[in-house]
């Protein structure tokens, strides 16, 4: 037996994620209009994605019992390289009826980035952006509060208290344009 994979893609590493979710016919659905292309491998309560323009490989795994946005992540996020490919994706979304929200020209993280926000079936938030302006003026976040909570994270980690870092993630929720929309409050000003 080789020590080589027996499964091949493009780049020489790629992430791997694993979702528990509650539908599999509902996510598959939603993440078949997120990567544009249908999952490589279906079995009964699985679904795996092999995207290769955008390495990832993605499993979904229905569970019973609850799921959600798994704390203490934030949100997900594939990052492109150009805006008319953020505008694509937000296009595919919308024609397969999945509820999204657009921001342009928005500063988060110190970068100035056109984005677009949905959630899965399960509740989990997945950011598609492109950063235009990597080294912004010292602007943290304009309009999607993508991060505000960092600081105090960072706080807690750095003295070592995990539960303490957890309570903050906790009381975060989302930390990404889902805190604006949870709270019932537009992305942008009139919109």
């Amino acid at each position: 037996m080789s020590n080589n994979s027996v499964v091949q893609f493009e780049t020489e590493s790629r992430i791997h994620m694993g979702l528990a979710i509650k539908d599999l016919e509902k996510s598959v659905a939603f993440y078949t209009s997120l990567f544009g292309q249908p999952p490589t491998k279906t079995r009964s309560r699985y679904a795996k994605f092999e995207v290769s323009d955008l390495p990832v490989n993605l499993s979904l795994n229905e569970v019973g019992g609850e799921t959600g946005p798994n704390n203490p992540v934030a949100h997900f996020g594939v990052q492109l390289k150009s805006s008319a490919a953020v505008k694509d994706i937000a296009e595919w979304l919308g024609r397969a009826g999945v509820a999204k929200e657009t921001e342009d020209q928005v500063t988060c993280c110190y970068a100035v980035q056109d984005k677009v926000w949905a959630s899965d079936p399960d509740g989990n938030r997945w950011e598609v952006y492109v950063v235009l302006d990597d080294n912004a003026a010292q602007v943290h976040s304009t309009a999607s509060e993508c991060c505000p909570q960092i600081p105090a994270i960072m706080e807690e980690l750095q003295q070592g208290d995990l539960a303490a870092t957890k309570r903050v993630f906790d009381r975060a929720g989302t930390m990404s344009a889902g805190t604006r929309l949870a709270a019932g409050a537009p992305l942008k000003k009139g919109v």
